[in-house]
């Protein structure tokens, strides 16, 4: 393979990509206006550079090398030829795709693009991506190639050669010529002591737990910037209460007449007898006995008795009879302490008490 069948080679590549990427550009008007098109055109140019750069490089590697690839066989020749066939599949089918996306009507767009561009432009830069792959795996083939023929000249008498590993721990393979330099005098029973460093990674690793641990005391003991365990325990305990306030205060807004129960707690009984003194004596009188409105302590109703009917007569009152809405002066969960309270006046009958009205319940 010449240098020039492999520029033919690396121009028919550049013209699969280059189509694909014109196609792939938005084709509304404006769209180019678009930061993520902007985007993805500038990753598809510089893809498109390396891919010049590595093609060149790989055409001058391969013209030094020509005569050791004619011997090789088709090696090459095949590679390359399946790098076209693999170019021409996928330029061919991201065609096929867009002629069908375009046929249908998109109904979303992708970052304020049209589907069929964005894949489209993705699609030419997995296209630019593989090209690139391939060619760099046709100069590491080549670099393979000068390492065939130029071995690693042998290390020098007298100087092992020294392992990457061995370097990185700063160690060496101890022989019999080198064990006694490294010997430390030390004889127990027969074990000699030889000088065995510690590996640098070990040693600052060991320096970086010191520096933590003076920075962990400085910031959790000495100046307490940050809170201990039991802190931010504590921290935690108070959010938590203060969300599980939050959603009782809104639960408690969220009772109506369908789901409110009667409440048992004193502390509600005592707020709905507050509120009763207040707005409902004059009416009702100050123990329920009944005065311009029935009497809530007998067995008797005139619009239900149980919780929920008590609590939408007083939500929404009684009109026709003079008794006006509570609901824009309650809340829900004031209305509820108020059904309870007036549930608690059952049975009590005190004295002057008004005759029943209404249905027995």
């Amino acid at each position: 393979m010449n240098r020039k069948s492999l520029y033919l080679f690396a121009t028919f590549l550049l013209c699969i990509v280059l189509p694909a990427a014109a196609q792939g550009q938005p084709k509304p008007p404006g769209a180019l206006d678009n930061p993520v098109v902007q985007l993805l055109l500038a990753i598809i140019i510089g893809l498109l550079i390396a891919i010049a750069v590595l093609a060149n490089a790989v055409i001058g590697a391969m013209d030094i090398y020509r005569e050791r690839m004619k011997k090789g066989g088709g090696g090459a020749a095949a590679m390359a030829t399946g790098i076209i066939i693999t170019g021409l599949l996928l330029s061919n089918t991201g065609m096929a795709q867009e002629a069908q996306a375009q046929t249908a009507v998109a109904a979303t767009t992708i970052s304020g693009m049209s589907p069929v561009s964005f894949y489209l432009l993705v699609s030419v830069i997995s296209l630019e991506l593989l090209v690139i792959f391939a060619l760099l795996w046709m100069l590491r083939h080549l670099v393979g190639i000068e390492r065939k023929r130029k071995p690693k000249p042998a290390p020098a008498p007298g100087k092992p050669s020294i392992s990457w590993w061995e370097k990185l721990n700063k160690t060496r393979t101890v022989d019999a010529a080198s064990e006694q330099e490294q010997d430390m005098g030390h004889d127990f029973d027969g074990i000699r002591e030889l000088n065995n460093p510690t590996p640098p990674w070990w040693k600052w690793g060991f320096y970086f737990s010191i520096g933590f641990a003076v920075i962990y005391l400085w910031v959790y003991h000495v100046s307490h910037s940050a809170p201990l365990q039991l802190e931010e325990l504590a921290i935690a305990e108070a959010k938590a209460e203060a969300a599980r306030q939050e959603y009782l205060a809104n639960a408690a807004n969220n009772i109506d007449e369908n789901n409110v129960q009667l409440l048992t707690d004193a502390g509600d009984i005592a707020s709905g007898q507050k509120l009763f003194a207040v707005n409902c004596t004059a009416c009702h009188g100050a123990a329920g006995q009944g005065m311009v409105g029935p009497n809530l302590t007998d067995a008797y109703w005139l619009h239900g008795g149980k919780v929920n009917q008590v609590f939408s007569t007083i939500k929404y009152g009684v009109p026709e009879k003079g008794m006006k809405a509570w609901k824009d002066d309650f809340s829900p969960k004031q209305i509820a302490q108020l059904t309870s309270f007036i549930k608690t006046l059952q049975g009590t009958h005190p004295p002057d008490g008004k005759e029943p009205q209404g249905t027995m319940e």
